[in-house]
């Protein structure tokens, strides 16, 4: 089975967050990395104040429904650190954004190995990370809109990155 993981870098919605952890249970995702400011669950030796952490961690169970304890996730503050570490692994990374080089989504078949990198709700992948990427992979649009919202995008690319 192919392995994937997602590193979801600057997310601000904490309920993208917990909808994000429910649909990596579903579609089977080893690991997702939280990056830069995305809020994340309580976590053991959590240094965030207490109140804060309490109050985040009930708002992404309010659509993780339980999703938090179920898939291994970690935080981390450095997402270049994960790159990194995840091309050391042997992982392709594969950034989720409109770009002038981006692949078709529908056309494309994933690696053994595959690291779908999420960004911004507004920004999406800022342009310095997609400095760091493998491939560029894009969900053709056909309505007026630009853009689907990062956690149904996620769900579309995490579907065919699975079975495909």
């Amino acid at each position: 089975m192919k392995s994937l993981v997602v590193i979801a870098h600057d997310i601000r919605s904490t309920h993208n967050v917990g909808s994000l952890l429910r649909t990596a249970d579903g579609l089977g995702v080893e690991k997702v990395y939280l990056t830069g400011y995305t809020p994340y669950p309580l976590k053991p030796g959590d240094t965030r104040l207490p109140h804060i952490a309490k109050k985040l961690d009930e708002s992404i169970h309010k659509t993780a429904l339980g999703a938090e304890n179920t898939v291994n996730w970690e935080q981390a503050d450095d997402v270049f650190t994960v790159l990194s570490r995840l091309r050391e692994d042997g992982f392709t990374i594969c950034a989720l954004e409109q770009t002038t080089d981006a692949i078709d989504l529908s056309g494309f078949t994933a690696p053994e190995k595959c690291a779908l990198l999420l960004g911004s709700e507004v920004t999406g992948v800022a342009a310095e990370l997609l400095n760091k990427v493998d491939k560029s992979l894009v969900i053709p649009m056909f309505g007026k809109k630009e853009s689907f919202n990062v956690v149904q995008a996620a769900a579309m690319a995490l579907y065919q990155l699975r079975f495909h």
